[in-house]
């Protein structure tokens, strides 16, 4: 049952970042993270009223909700248009190494836990890969050190919002209602931030305005929901099993995101970015399942 679901959870969420990318190819990544987010808001809004989960209400969950919520947009943004403009292959698993290393470190700072030998091991291969995957890749130079760049942002930023969702979340009903309240957040500031760019003059409809956008609804909505649905079997695989395996085979999701991006986008990495995206991976298993 823990590997069923947290395999699943790999696929929704490495789907969900594939469709995102993809789509900040032809928009802006504001517009993706709004529509996205405002779909899963929806649905999240039916999984809080039918589980009855505004119970769980509280002034933890409320702040650590908003703070992710607030991060949430910045994340996305720099992820997606570092997905836009880099190899899908070396962003997704550089990225995903925030996820777990920064809960990590969290875990060191206010709860003294000690890293294992495992971690420790996981950390080094986890930079080493890191640093091969960025070093090198296609175009320019200042398009690679930009796409490192947004991409360790957005891995912060990931690995933030999983510690406050974490702390925010010790029921599975608190998790739904962290998730709304954290999707509700997202929206009101993503939406803020284009309604300002636009104010500025950048247009926040792509070439083909309004049509294309509902012409891309369906996707959009599905990066959203596979986030949501990536969340909800995660949470069913930690409680029916080792939250280690269930941490470990949920981290494999940036395989998914590879394969889809070499399948659908023929994207072809330089055996040294290979080497550091594997690297990176392979460190992201190694601390999640120390």
């Amino acid at each position: 049952m823990t590997a069923v679901f947290a395999l699943a959870t790999s696929l929704l969420w490495g789907l969900a970042d594939f469709g995102g990318g993809l789509l900040s190819k032809r928009m802006r990544e504001l517009t993706v993270v709004v529509v996205s987010q405002g779909a899963a808001c929806a649905v999240l809004a039916v999984v809080v009223a039918a589980t009855g989960a505004w119970s769980e209400l509280d002034a933890r969950l409320l702040w650590c909700a908003v703070a992710a919520g607030a991060i949430g947009p910045v994340s996305m943004l720099c992820f997606y248009r570092a997905l836009a403009i880099g190899p899908m292959g070396v962003v997704s698993p550089v990225a995903t190494l925030g996820s777990v290393a920064v809960p990590v470190a969290v875990g060191m700072v206010l709860h003294h836990e000690r890293p294992g030998l495992v971690q420790v091991i996981g950390t080094l291969v986890a930079v080493a890969g890191v640093v091969l995957a960025g070093g090198v890749g296609g175009g320019g130079a200042p398009v690679r050190q930009r796409t490192v760049l947004l991409t360790l942002v957005a891995a912060f930023g990931f690995g933030a919002t999983m510690s406050l969702v974490a702390e925010a979340s010790p029921t599975v009903d608190g998790l739904f209602l962290t998730l709304f309240v954290q999707r509700v957040v997202n929206v009101v500031v993503g939406g803020g931030a284009l309604y300002a760019s636009v104010r500025r003059g950048t247009p926040a409809l792509p070439e083909g305005g309004m049509r294309a956008v509902w012409a891309s609804l369906p996707a959009l909505a599905f990066v959203g929901l596979a986030d949501v649905a990536a969340n909800g079997t995660y949470a069913v695989a930690a409680q029916h099993g080792p939250v280690t395996v269930a941490a470990v085979l949920a981290s494999l999701y940036p395989v998914v995101t590879a394969l889809a991006a070499r399948g659908v986008l023929q994207e072809r990495l330089r055996a040294v970015q290979t080497t550091g995206a594997g690297l990176a991976l392979l460190g992201t298993v190694l601390l999640a399942s120390g």
